[in-house]
């Protein structure tokens, strides 16, 4: 029976997947951030419409919600070496007590050191897992400055070719909005938004808001079949600004449309607006939204091309269906649309 239900898990996954040509995957942005184009699919209609980003507003119900997440990347990609002298990766991921989790690459030895430079190194305390526990000879105060200093961007492994300087990165894999550090990758779908087009928005008559998810390297990992028979994904932490809940829970009184920019944004609202009203601090969520999701809060969102067999492309399946989603990307493909992170975006109403 166990086989049967992984079998089963395993095929759920693979019905996800798709080929796609190895050129269309992005290596850098388009400029200005709003020129990237826009493939439009109303749910209602079935219409599909074809546009350049910066037209988003005209497309959008009148008076709109539109909610962002206002993470900021950090870098965290450290180039170390060994006590040896080996050169070694060190991926930051989060911090714990006094010390840090973080990938490291190739393994290290456990009570070795690795440097960052002569007076700055890391004691390996511990693994677990994959996940080494690194304790750094620096006050963890000083993390920020030392990543600042000494870290690069986190750029999705499949950037391979990008020309994009490290200034370039931290720049362009960044959105104009970011605010609150703690994520290892963007919310890519709020790329392609500049001020010039925030401020078209608002004059067009759409409202805007903020919330902050960090994300983890969880998107990036690919989907198990203990996800999809457990139905809970990657933790991620989140937090929704008393504002933010008085602006939604008005637009929802009032019937107004609420667009979530990303698929973090949308975790994020269908995670802790159902929750408790007196909770107001940072929550961890797992929700796994896949197609028979029903939506509380979101009513559209807008969101950049996936990865094959990912549980992103099973979110935005949630909102148009896999075999409709399917036709969504062939078409995109066939008109060799830009994908993944620094790729063109879609609006799904």
């Amino acid at each position: 029976m166990a086989a049967m239900k992984n079998d089963s898990a395993s095929g759920i996954i693979s019905a996800y997947n798709y080929i796609l040509p190895p050129e269309l995957i992005a290596q850098k942005p388009v400029s200005p951030r709003e020129a990237a184009r826009l493939l439009v699919y109303n749910r209602k209609t079935g219409k599909i419409f074809h546009d350049e980003f910066f037209n988003i507003g005209k497309y959008l119900p009148p008076n709109s919600l539109v909610v962002f997440n206002d993470t900021k990347v950090i870098p965290a990609r450290l180039r170390a070496r060994k006590q040896t002298g080996g050169r070694v990766e060190i991926f930051f991921l989060a911090k714990d007590g006094n010390k840090i989790q973080a990938f490291v690459s190739p393994r290290v030895k456990i009570n070795s050191r690795v440097y960052l430079s002569k007076k700055i190194f890391f004691e390996v305390i511990s693994q677990q897992e994959k996940v080494f526990i690194l304790k750094p000879n620096f006050k963890l105060n000083q993390l920020d400055a030392i990543l600042e200093k000494y870290g690069s961007t986190p750029l999705p492994p499949y950037i391979k070719n990008s020309p994009l300087t490290e200034k370039q990165a931290r720049h362009e894999y960044q959105t104009v909005f970011a605010k609150t550090r703690g994520s290892v990758a963007a919310p890519t779908a709020s790329l392609h938004f500049s001020k010039k087009l925030l401020g078209s928005l608002k004059k067009q008559g759409h409202q805007i808001t903020f919330v902050t998810l960090h994300v983890n390297l969880g998107t990036f990992a690919p989907l198990t079949r203990d996800q999809v028979l457990t139905n809970k994904l990657h933790e991620e932490w989140f937090y929704i600004p008393d504002k933010t809940r008085k602006i939604i829970n008005n637009a929802q009184k009032h019937k107004k449309t609420v667009i979530a920019c990303g698929t973090t944004v949308v975790r994020t609202l269908e995670s802790g607006l159902n929750r408790q009203e007196s909770d107001r601090k940072w929550q961890k969520t797992d929700l796994f939204i896949r197609p028979g999701y029903k939506f509380k809060v979101v009513n559209g969102m807008i969101t950049n091309f996936h990865l094959p067999g990912s549980s992103l492309l099973m979110l935005v399946a949630g909102f148009t269906g896999k075999t409709r989603l399917r036709k969504l990307y062939k078409q995109a493909i066939s008109q060799k649309y830009r994908f993944y992170s620094f790729g063109d975006g879609m609006l799904i109403l």
